[in-house]
């Protein structure tokens, strides 16, 4: 039984990575911490528990990971997603944190993969959970447990009372019932509001009702609103989300990983008007698979359709909806509900614009199209073997971008640009600092770890001083 009379040294809000890093390096620093989970048990974690892979720096192969992957490397690709929007010197440090996160979560008894190969092509950058997000999730919840963490599940923070940046204590509702939690540190890991449809509303309109929610349900985004109603410094844009191409047939909340489809580099990518509005093979799946979900949400309907032939198929992971699949252009089209002539035409003048080359599906080639708008700029070949095979596109929203600003330390910064005195953050309540947009696979659950574990020793360093 968790005792709510006594005062925490710390108290951590989220469920997720950045939580549990944030509240195991805290106990094992000394402090009493005490979790607190939207969740209820069976769903705890929050995108934690979807991801399967967190991206690390490595200047030489490990057990996980294969070749090198050194600092320069990883901030250019870095750069190349964000378009240079992005805290150079927190991405830095938190790209040479990541060297040691891998064993810091094995010492939380996590267990990693051998370093994979096949249509992911991230063997070399990104080191796999051994059963997933669930099976991180669950180790670290069996450490915070075992280190004596104290942990409340169906719990909502409400409010935390705070004044001239100090900390004091959290309204929170436990079970349904109104508590008050006391504490002396406050480390913020709760996510964004990517859940709350009312508040994305204010940026997407109606759209927002077209969006799939690929995680957690939980992300309501009201730590994050209390915070910033009570002075905390904002960072990053509202507008901007890590969203992908999910299947539009995919449920709207909790649909996780498998929903996925990275069949895009591959194929045509059609709008609902039957137009084509980005170039699909404009760099590698894992550097840009996070820019689709945002596309396709600025399209007519929030809908979108890759189309692609028998050649294909075996160049992308399955999905778990089988695709419409057809021995005519103008029969798929019919399949997907989208104008049948509109289908040919697009079809037929991308055939014609393809100047073929060696592909090769790992890695940017040299087959693209010559004078198409817009251009296809890699992994362009003909569409001209039957069976065709159409994937419908909805955007999968994972995070929002908005956040709370922190310094090298994890410390929340105030609206008048002084640090906090008793607050810290990590994870995607923060991650805005370092992702301004776009996305880097696995490049979340290193944010998650590097500023929990920092905000874990920040915030026992506070109680003891």
């Amino acid at each position: 039984m968790v005792d709510l009379t006594r005062v925490w040294d710390v108290m951590v809000a989220g469920g997720g990575n950045a939580a549990l890093c944030a509240a195991i390096t805290a106990r094992r620093a000394g402090a009493s911490v005490l979790l607190v989970e939207h969740a209820p048990r069976s769903m705890r974690g929050g995108n934690s528990r979807h991801t399967r892979n967190l991206r690390a720096l490595h200047p030489a192969p490990t057990d996980v990971l294969t070749e090198t992957y050194l600092e320069e490397e990883y901030w250019d690709d870095l750069l190349r997603v964000t378009g240079g929007k992005t805290n150079e010197d927190l991405a830095r440090m938190c790209i040479r944190a990541s060297q040691h996160a891998p064993d810091f979560l094995k010492s939380c008894g996590v267990v990693f993969q051998p370093s994979l190969s096949g249509t992911l092509s991230l063997s070399r950058t990104n080191a796999f959970f051994l059963g997933g997000g669930k099976a991180l999730v669950n180790a670290l919840y069996r450490t915070a447990e075992q280190l004596g963490i104290g942990i409340l599940y169906d719990t909502e923070v409400q409010h935390i009372e705070v004044q001239d940046g100090f900390a004091t204590e959290a309204i929170i509702s436990h079970h349904g019932f109104p508590e008050r939690v006391r504490f002396k540190a406050l480390i913020a890991s709760s996510g964004g509001f990517q859940a709350n449809r009312d508040w994305l509303r204010k940026y997407w309109g109606d759209a927002a009702d077209n969006f799939q929610i690929r995680g957690t349900p939980y992300a309501q985004g009201r730590v994050l609103r209390d915070l910033l109603d009570q002075g905390v410094h904002e960072v990053g844009d509202p507008t901007q989300f890590h969203a992908v191409a999910n299947d539009a047939r995919a449920p709207m909340e909790d649909g996780g990983l498998a929903m996925r489809l990275d069949c895009v580099p591959f194929a045509v990518v059609v709008n609902r008007d039957v137009e084509r509005f980005y170039d699909e093979g404009e760099d590698v799946w894992p550097k840009r698979y996070a820019i689709w979900g945002r596309l396709i949400a600025q399209q007519p309907g929030q809908v979108a359709f890759a189309v692609t032939d028998s050649k294909a198929l075996h160049n992308y992971l399955p999905s778990v909806f089988p695709p419409y699949k057809a021995n005519s252009i103008a029969e798929l089209a019919g399949m997907a509900g989208i104008d049948a002539g509109k289908l040919e035409k697009v079809i037929a003048d991308y055939n014609a614009a393809v100047r073929p080359g060696t592909f090769q599906p790992m890695k940017p080639d040299d087959c693209r199209t010559e004078g198409l708008t817009p251009p296809k700029s890699h992994w362009a070949r003909l569409i001209d073997t039957p069976p065709y095979y159409c994937h419908p596109l909805k955007p999968g929203i994972t995070f929002t971008f908005l956040g709370v600003k922190v310094n090298d330390r994890a410390r929340v910064i105030m609206a008048d640009g002084k640090p906090s005195a008793n607050m810290f953050a990590s994870g995607e309540v923060m991650a805005g600092n370092i992702l301004g947009q776009g996305y880097l696979a696995g490049f979340g659950m290193t944010i998650g770890t590097v500023f929990g574990r920092l905000a874990g020793e920040e915030a026992a360093r506070n109680v003891r001083n």
